[in-house]
Order: structure tokens, then C-alpha cells, then sequence
């Protein structure tokens, strides 16, 4: 089994919903308990074997510059850059640059999803795709867009969001992928990896979802944000 060593964390959004709690630093920079949330999720990478992490940043990027530098304990950071947003898509092709390997990890900044990474990695592996996304299982659907499988675990229809209060599987905002993914898809440089990608590709290529039911937090409303810092425990300073 290869192990997966890089990893990219997408920290480059606005946070509109937290600004007026959180204006002087990007989102994933918010302080839990007095340290930034991002520390949270580098110490998971550290827990899951990660190595190599690029954060493709954006919104005040000196910030998270200043703050981490090139390492932060045991993993290397490099940063990418956007000068301009190029929505979740376009920040990922760009970050993928700077990746030295073809099997790379991708999640976002502002949730923590503590899956069984070495699991999802087998999964990833077995299943010989160029993309696999870790789903949540949650008991109300109306929140989110649902996901939908088959018995061999393809991702077979994307629900939009409605009313009905089901319980089913969502994009749980990390996913296994392949270089050769953006190679076999030509895509402009700023696109939607949601909309762009999966919603439009797993007609065509496999794509797969294994789904987790584990601890998930999306610190992008108030309330979640406040939630936080009461389930957080206190890290100690990189």
C-alpha cells in the first residue's frame, strides 16, 4: 500500500459569516482556545503520517505566512499563492504544482473531520480511481446536498439541498486524488471543484465515496465556531 505524504489544505477563503468576530485573521487562523484552528488540522495531518503540506492561501496570506513559516513541528509547509480567487478547483490545480507526488490528499481549512485516514487510503487504493471523497453520515439532509452510491461504493447522483430531513451520506470536504485527474480533464484556470468536477465528472469517470460516521465541525457559522471551543482541547504552541 503507498502511503499518502502531501497533503493540500485550502485556507485561502473570506469567511463572510465569522467577520464580524473574526475580521483581522483568514478563517482557518481563528482562535480555538487561543490557538489558530488551522493547528488543529496540521496536527490531524500529523496524526494521519503526513509529511509535505502546501496551504493554498489567499485572503490575508501574510497572516498564515507570518504565523507558520515553512514548518510547523514535524511537517514542511510550502505555500500557494492566489493572487486572484480561483474558486476550490482552480486552487487546487495550482496548488498541485508544487506536489511531489501523483496521490495527493485535499481538504479544506475551516472543518475538521477526524476519518480513519489509513482506511480511506486503502479504499482510495483498492478501488484504482483518480478520485475518492470521505462522505459524512448525517441524519438530516436538509442542511446539505446529499451523495448518493451504489452497492460498490460509486458515486451515482449528487441531490441538491431541499426540505426533506433525511438521513443519508454528504461531502464530507476531503478527498483522495490523482494528478492525472486535471490531465485527463482540460479545465480553465478558476472553476469549482464541487460543481466542476464532481457533479459533472462521475458521469464519466469512477469516483468514489466512502463514508465515515465521525467527529465533523465546520467552524464557518457562529454558532459552530462558538461550539469549538468548548470541544477542542488546549494545544501547546507549535
Amino acid at each position: 500500500m503507498k502511503k499518502i505524504t502531501e497533503a493540500i489544505v485550502l485556507v485561502g477563503g473570506f469567511g463572510t459569516r465569522l467577520q464580524h468576530i473574526v475580521s483581522d485573521v483568514p478563517k482557518p487562523m481563528a482562535p480555538i482556545n487561543g490557538t489558530p484552528f488551522l493547528s488543529y488540522t496540521l496536527e490531524k495531518l500529523m496524526a494521519w503520517e503526513i509529511e509535505h503540506v502546501i496551504l493554498s492561501t489567499g485572503h490575508l496570506h501574510e497572516k498564515i505566512e507570518e504565523y507558520y513559516g515553512n514548518q510547523y513541528k514535524n511537517l514542511t509547509i510550502t505555500y500557494s499563492h492566489e493572487k486572484e480567487p480561483l474558486g476550490t478547483g482552480g486552487a487546487i490545480l495550482f496548488a498541485l504544482d508544487k506536489a511531489n507526488t501523483n496521490n495527493v490528499l485535499v481538504l479544506n481549512g475551516d472543518t475538521l473531520f477526524d476519518i480513519d485516514f489509513a482506511s480511506f487510503n486503502t479504499f482510495f487504493q483498492e478501488k484504482n480511481t483518480l478520485l475518492a471523497v470521505a462522505l459524512r453520515k448525517v441524519n438530516d439532509m436538509s442542511r446539505y446536498g446529499a451523495v448518493l452510491i451504489d452497492k460498490t461504493e460509486k458515486i451515482v447522483d449528487f441531490i441538491e439541498k431541499n426540505e426533506q430531513k433525511n438521513s443519508g451520506f454528504i461531502n464530507g470536504g476531503i478527498y483522495l486524488l490523482n494528478k492525472a485527474l486535471f490531465t485527463q480533464t482540460k479545465m480553465p484556470e478558476k472553476f469549482s471543484f464541487e460543481k466542476d468536477i464532481l457533479e459533472k465528472l462521475y458521469t464519466k469517470i469512477n469516483i468514489y465515496g466512502l463514508a465515515f460516521d465521525a467527529y465533523f465541525i465546520d467552524i464557518g457559522t457562529p454558532e459552530d465556531y462558538a461550539r469549538a471551543q468548548n470541544e477542542f482541547p488546549i494545544l501547546e504552541r507549535k
